[in-house]
């Protein structure tokens, strides 16, 4: 079976953009003041403008990644939500888990705070992935 780009394409960038509402919403507003103080008492730095750019086209084509796994272990797993949450673990176990686990020890990121950022990483990913590979369908 052939992957069909396209597709690919289009459910990555849905995926990305859901991926990106709720770095938004768990940043900018749940965890707003948390963050900020988090930042003061490390003495870190603001992140400049284009921190954000980069991070809103990183997110994008993480969209795009998620759709493709979902497309590459179709065959294998069968069409529809179940082979969309695995894709969406493995980013999540990949990206969130992993480095949100080694990043928050290095840099002492509250217990509570980590308790916030993993569940809601993992909801996050799953309905990503589920509405980008709601979009997919073989070439």
């Amino acid at each position: 079976m052939k992957i069909n780009v396209g597709r690919v394409l289009l459910g990555g960038l849905v995926t990305g953009l859901i991926l990106n509402i709720g770095e938004f919403v768990l940043n900018d507003v749940v965890l707003s003041a948390q963050l900020k103080e988090f930042m003061t008492v490390h003495k870190f730095n603001e992140p400049a403008s284009s921190f954000v750019f980069v991070a809103i086209g990183l997110t994008v084509v993480l969209g795009i990644v998620i759709v493709l796994g979902y497309a590459a272990i179709r065959p294998r797993f069968g069409a529809g939500p179940k082979t969309a949450i695995i894709a969406a673990l493995f980013a999540w176990f990949g990206v969130y888990c992993y480095s949100g686990v080694i990043n928050g020890m290095l840099f002492s990121v509250p217990g509570n705070m980590m308790l916030i950022m993993l569940p809601w990483g993992l909801v996050e990913y799953i309905i990503a992935a589920l509405a980008g590979a709601a979009l997919y369908k073989e070439a």
